[in-house]
């Protein structure tokens, strides 16, 4: 997934913009995709590479601060570098605490947009990264029995395996089998990797808000 080729979405009214960047794009060795408006591009599924957009501001539509908006919650991976013929400083600062990589206003040479565009790429295959690591920690948790969930949160806890048998009234030799198992199904490496693991879910698991 991250070893895909990345795609370049542009996202302007502005045929003659579209055209020039596409090719800019290609040309760099990425892919490109270009939309006439925000509703065309939302219409399209999500693309599983490391990507990013680059998004006019004054869309004939949805406009792209907007359009900024429904990314962030559904397209958390892909990275947004703005461009636009009228930035002001208040655009360009609600564009940047949103989590816009860039503002650009044109006219803008290549290289300044190439080198957001490889900052923002770079950023994509991180998030992807961390997201299927996520993924793959979650399935393991899914892959523990309830008894297995009780055993491990007992354990990260710090307590002892005799403790863990006195809190679930079972013998200390089968709370050493049951952690056996919890190590071998999350693919811990040692006590300390599974205390992280567990730390990690909760945060995945902690209400957003």
């Amino acid at each position: 997934m991250t070893d895909a080729i990345p795609t370049v979405f542009v996202v302007d009214d502005d045929i003659s913009v579209r055209e020039s960047l596409e090719l800019l794009i290609r040309c760099a060795g990425w892919q490109a995709e270009t939309f006439p408006s925000a509703q065309e591009f939302l219409s399209r599924p999500r693309v599983l590479a490391p990507s990013c957009l680059v998004l006019d501001v004054g869309l004939p539509d949805l406009n792209g601060l907007d359009l900024q908006k429904r990314v962030a919650a559904d397209r958390s991976d892909m990275p947004i570098i703005f461009i636009t013929g009228y930035g002001d400083v208040p655009m360009t600062v609600q564009a940047m605490k949103a989590g816009a990589v860039e503002f650009l206003t044109k006219p803008f040479g290549d290289e300044v947009l190439l080198g957001a565009i490889r900052n923002a790429i770079e950023r994509s295959r991180t998030a992807l990264s961390h997201e299927a690591d996520t993924r793959a920690l979650r399935d393991c948790y899914a892959s523990l029995t309830p008894r297995e969930r009780e055993v491990m949160a007992l354990v990260v806890s710090g307590l002892l395996n005799k403790q863990v048998g006195g809190e679930l009234g079972i013998s200390e030799i089968t709370v050493k089998a049951h952690r056996g198992k919890v190590m071998r199904k999350m693919k811990a490496d040692s006590l300390a990797d599974l205390v992280n693991m567990d730390a990690r879910l909760r945060l995945v698991r902690a209400p957003k808000g």
